[in-house]
């Protein structure tokens, strides 16, 4: 059975001793290594390039900047993401984990149960990995009408179709999305506006990082925020006037986005 290597990325101690633990059952893991921050636990995936990675995504020390958006950090360095299994305390992050694509979720403490179902289901899809260049497929891929296809290694193009009429949008062109009753207006960087028939919930849904939702009315590209004021709850556009508000429910969404912010190439004066 083939090895699969794997690291634990997580600022607890006892907690990455206990998860090593349960993995040492299986001998088809391979322990590569442990991190207990953002910048080493991304130094060690680049450097092992493991096949399995065990994130914790709610750390007890907000300084090491573990979160969901350490996925979209390893995006712009690797072509193929290894498979993530996130282990937190919080199961109410568990939606916001299946948005990142992950490729399980576990509950701490893990139950050993729990955790011989995740190393089962990779098991099964090393093998069907191994079945699938045999396999007959179609010539072509259908993408189910109404979806908006994510795309990790081209740029996203977002199709606003209404009556007949296809206008296409560059994602990272987009800088918010503003919720106008059953529709959304779309703002992009060139200051023009372009109305979607779809709530703004669908576009929370189907759009991952860096696009984030900070208020009921308001789903924000992240890349274009110019200033965060916390006691005004208000966030400013980049090359723009606009002040989006951002509410007490989605504070810990902006509070990410600051962490997110001061775990790159930083300087904070």
């Amino acid at each position: 059975m083939k090895k699969h290597s794997y690291i634990i990325i997580d600022d607890d101690a006892e907690s990455i001793l206990k998860t090593q633990t349960a993995a040492s059952g299986f001998s088809e893991l391979s322990f590569a290594g442990s991190a207990s921050n953002f910048q080493d636990g991304l130094d060690l995936v680049l450097e092992h390039k493991p096949d399995l990675i065990f994130l914790e995504i709610e750390p007890n020390n907000l300084s090491s900047h573990l979160s969901l958006t350490f996925i979209s950090e390893l995006h712009r360095f690797l072509h193929q993401i290894p498979k993530i299994i996130v282990t937190t305390k919080e199961k109410e992050k568990a939606f916001d984990a299946i948005q990142y694509g992950v490729f399980d979720y576990l509950l701490k403490p893990v139950a050993q149960n729990d955790f011989l179902k995740s190393v089962l289901k990779l098991n099964r899809a090393n093998l069907e990995t191994q079945i699938a260049p045999f396999r007959e497929e179609p010539a072509t891929i259908t993408i189910e009408r109404g979806t908006i296809p994510q795309n990790i290694q081209k740029p996203l193009t977002i199709c606003i179709k209404s009556y007949g009429d296809y206008r296409y949008l560059n994602a990272e062109d987009i800088c918010y999305f503003q919720a106008d009753n059953n529709s959304t207006d779309i703002y992009l960087n060139t200051g023009e506006m372009i109305t979607a028939f779809k709530t703004l919930k669908h576009f929370e849904s189907v759009l991952t990082y860096p696009f984030i939702r900070i208020h009921n009315s308001y789903v924000i590209n992240r890349n274009y925020i110019s200033r965060i004021h916390s006691g005004n709850s208000t966030c400013y556009i980049k090359n723009s006037s606009k002040k989006i508000p951002f509410s007490k429910t989605y504070r810990s969404n902006v509070e990410q986005i600051i962490a997110d912010f001061s775990a790159g190439n930083y300087l904070e004066v």
